[in-house]
């Protein structure tokens, strides 16, 4: 596996001057909020859910507020918050279920014309991460930050036990030393370099494809390719997805556990059960997990306006579709800043390339 992330970290906002007033409390929340974007993604790779890391950094900044006085400076405060947040999440982890893929849980349908299973709605599933700005003008470091939240990567993160997770996060993410990490977690150096070798071993296996192309690396012809899907949806064009889509390309809606690998049985589910009628389906455009191009799909209801389905992040490798992730939950649209209802009037999606400029 060829690791994006290790070695160079995302570069750290620029330390607040915490000299005056480091015992007034309502000084924290000046100084503590511009490491909040960076937290949630740090909850969110140790958790695999938005909704659940958006909790832990509130309960992260609430410990940090309360404890404030008593800060003394030791380390900085990027790295005290981090500590906490880091502690709330192994915690949160002791009494919730391991979060999963539908790729995770078997292999794919072979039949693509069978009713689907109900949904998997008591399993805990990943979950996609709104973008943010990176406060980094170091172009490496922004690759280091957009490789670790890519989605392969967070369902990678979810299956190694909790302390093993931390572990690979603060030392190739955070590029955290493992003094600092054995303090943390309560253990020695050598306890960490070990559990560090078993995570990156476990990845090793998972061979995680690195190569995709995220928002900002688009060129015209793949802003092309973007277009051509929106329309092939709203259009129910068949013919035009299949030439988008990769041969290997893999289809994953949770929560349905079911999911389907190869052109073929994609493009013939869509075409039976999904894509069967045109104008039913308008798509937006917007970016998710470190830049990836992603797609809000609204179905048309019976007083013609659209409302909230799914929101699919796209794994693009050369000019073709590699994977679909699409989250039927309609809960993630407002985190997005989508509606999630469109008017039956409401005109068509600007094309990628304008809604990008």
């Amino acid at each position: 596996m060829v690791n994006t992330f290790r070695g160079r970290p995302p570069t750290e906002a620029a330390e607040p001057d915490l000299a005056a007033g480091r015992a007034d409390r309502d000084d924290f929340v000046r100084v503590a909020a511009p490491f909040r974007t960076e937290l949630l993604a740090h909850c969110y790779r140790m958790l695999g859910s938005v909704h659940d890391a958006e909790d832990l950094v509130q309960e992260t900044y609430l410990r940090a507020w309360r404890g404030y006085q008593g800060f003394e400076g030791r380390s900085s405060l990027r790295v005290w918050l981090y500590r906490i947040a880091t502690s709330a999440c192994l915690t949160a982890l002791e009494h919730k279920s391991r979060r999963f893929v539908p790729a995770g849980l078997g292999l794919p349908s072979d039949d693509p014309d069978a009713p689907l299973p109900r949904p998997g709605l008591e399993i805990s599933w990943v979950q996609p991460l709104p973008d943010t700005p990176v406060a980094s003008h170091d172009p490496a470091a922004i690759v280091a930050e957009r490789g670790s939240v890519r989605l392969a990567m967070i369902a990678a993160f979810q299956q190694l036990p909790p302390r093993q997770r931390a572990v690979l996060i603060l030392r190739d993410v955070l590029a955290w030393r493992a003094a600092e990490v054995a303090e943390l977690l309560g253990t020695t150096p050598a306890a960490v370099n070990s559990a560090l070798q078993r995570a990156r071993a476990q990845l090793e296996e998972m061979a995680l494809d690195e190569e995709d192309v995220t928002a900002d690396a688009l060129d015209a012809d793949h802003r092309t390719l973007l277009d051509q899907y929106v329309k092939a949806f709203e259009n129910a064009d068949m013919d035009t997805l299949l030439r988008l889509l990769r041969d290997e390309v893999r289809l994953e809606m949770p929560p349905q556990p079911a999911w389907f690998s190869g052109r073929d049985h994609v493009t013939r589910f869509f075409a039976r059960q999904v894509l069967t009628t045109p104008g039913v389906m308008r798509l937006l455009p917007t970016t998710a997990n470190g830049g990836r191009p992603a797609m809000a799909t609204y179905w048309r209801q019976s007083d013609g306006s659209f409302h909230a389905d799914a929101l699919q992040v796209l794994t693009l490798r050369g000019y073709q579709v590699a994977s679909i992730s699409a989250f039927r939950d309609p809960s993630l649209f407002p985190l997005f800043g989508l509606p999630v209802r469109l008017p039956a009037d409401a005109p068509r999606a600007p094309s990628w390339s304008a809604s990008r400029s």
